[in-house]
């Protein structure tokens, strides 16, 4: 699309009201709660995530999903960032790349960041431990950052002990990302896990509680 592109309703994509909550897909099972804030033209508003550390590095041209999910179903909608707004309100603007669809992929949402996170490495032959600090959660995964490397391999089984704010979880599963850190100290280690239905309500409210902190935090500085 481009700038004669029609508007939204004239290529027949129906987005939800304003106001409505969206979930933005930025990529290795990152997915960002955010809301419709309206629509201008062939373009459409949503509020900024929350989280800074990963989205804050995007640049308009960035193509990603989001998704909703009225009753019974799930939309998906590819998009392009056209522009991140640098004062409040914070807010992108999207462009689609396509019309909507229908999808029955699970989608997690992930948030949190900043409790301690200890992992243990399961492989025998590799096995050692590290305490490190959570970036983010979800109910099918988790990112940390380790200050001393571990030798761990993508594939390899791992157990993950996170705080939760009011409890403590133990995960266990497989490393999907390790790369070293940004900052040029230690890894970033990607885990991806299936849990059970009672963990991952812990995980939904610590992310929530989270959340609403994130708010609070963010009105108080304005």
């Amino acid at each position: 699309m481009n700038g004669t592109a029609l508007p939204l309703s004239a290529a027949g994509i129906d987005l939800p009201e304003a106001g409505t909550p969206v979930f933005l897909a930025l990529g290795e099972g990152a997915n960002f709660r955010s809301r419709l804030e309206g629509v201008d033209g062939s373009t459409f508003l949503v509020a900024a995530p929350l989280e800074t550390a990963g989205p804050a590095e995007l640049k308009s041209g960035h193509e990603f999903r989001i998704f909703w999910a009225p009753p019974r179903t799930r939309i998906v909608l590819p998009v392009r960032l056209v522009e991140i707004a640098d004062t409040t309100p914070f807010r992108w603007r999207l462009e689609p790349m396509s019309g909507p669809q229908i999808s029955n992929r699970r989608e997690f949402v992930r948030g949190g960041g900043g409790t301690a996170v200890r992992l243990t490495a399961a492989e025998e032959e590799r096995s050692s431990e590290a305490d490190g600090m959570l970036i983010d959660i979800s109910e099918g995964g988790l990112r940390c950052r380790i200050t001393q490397p571990m030798p761990v391999r993508i594939g390899d089984e791992m157990r993950a002990v996170v705080w939760l704010g009011n409890g403590e979880v133990e995960l266990t599963g497989r490393v999907h990302t390790v790369r070293d850190d940004e900052d040029g100290v230690g890894q970033q280690i990607i885990l991806i896990f299936h849990v059970e239905e009672v963990v991952a309500r812990m995980i939904r409210q610590y992310i929530m509680n989270w959340e609403m902190a994130e708010r609070r935090r963010a009105r108080e500085r304005d």
